[in-house]
C-alpha cells in the first residue's frame, strides 16, 4: 500500500475539505455530512491525520490482539464494524486505496489530504489567516470557505457558515445526486 496515487478513479464521488490545522475542517465536514444525509444520500468520510492515533482503549480485547501481533483486527457488533490494520512497514496508503475499501456511497467527503488530486474546498478561519493560501497553487481547489474577508486568488469565496452554498459547489461538481433513500 504505497502513497503513489492519491488520484481516485472517476467512479469514486470524492470531494475534499482541505485547510490548515484549526481551520474548521472537521466542523464543516460534520455539517456537510448532516446536510447530505438529510437529503437521503449515503455519505462516507475519510479523515487524514499526521498524528499517530489509536481507537483501542489500552487493555481492550482488540488492543490485546494487536499487541500479540495481529496484522489486522476486526471488531464486530450488531450495529458497527471496525477494522484496524497495522501498516508500520507498509507505509501510509493512498487516498484511492482507502476509498476503495469503503462500501458504496453517494458521496465521500475527505478531510485533509491537502495535495490529493480531487476537487476540494479550502477552509480558512481568521484565527489561522497567516497560513499559506492553498488555492493559490492548487487547481483542484474550486472555492474557499472563510469566516473573514479574503482574496480568493480568482476562486469564489463563500461564507464558512453557509453550508447550503458550500453544498451547491459540491453538488455542481459531483452531482446531480440521485434521489435515493439512505441505504442500510
Amino acid at each position: 500500500m504505497s502513497q503513489s496515487s492519491n488520484a481516485p478513479s472517476s467512479s469514486m464521488p470524492m470531494f475534499g475539505i482541505a485547510g490548515w490545522s484549526n481551520s474548521g475542517k472537521t466542523t464543516l465536514i460534520e455539517k456537510l455530512t448532516r446536510h447530505f444525509a438529510e437529503q437521503g444520500l449515503r455519505v462516507a468520510t475519510i479523515k487524514h491525520t499526521h498524528h499517530k492515533f489509536d481507537i483501542d482503549a489500552p487493555g481492550s480485547d482488540t488492543a490485546r490482539h494487536r499487541a500479540a501481533g495481529a496484522a489486522e483486527t476486526a471488531i464486530v457488533s450488531g450495529s458497527r464494524v471496525a477494522l484496524i490494520e497495522e501498516i508500520d512497514s507498509a507505509g501510509e496508503p493512498a487516498l484511492a486505496t482507502v476509498a476503495s475499501r469503503l462500501g458504496p456511497a453517494d458521496i465521500i467527503l475527505v478531510e485533509g489530504y491537502k495535495s490529493a488530486a480531487i476537487p476540494k474546498i479550502e477552509v480558512r478561519r481568521a484565527a489561522v489567516a497567516s497560513e499559506k493560501l492553498l488555492a493559490a497553487g492548487d487547481p483542484n481547489v474550486l472555492a474557499i470557505a472563510a469566516d473573514y474577508e479574503i482574496d480568493g486568488n480568482g476562486k469564489p469565496v463563500l461564507n464558512l457558515n453557509d453550508v447550503g452554498a458550500i453544498a451547491k459547489v459540491i453538488e455542481g461538481t459531483l452531482g446531480p445526486f440521485k434521489s435515493v433513500k439512505v441505504r442500510a
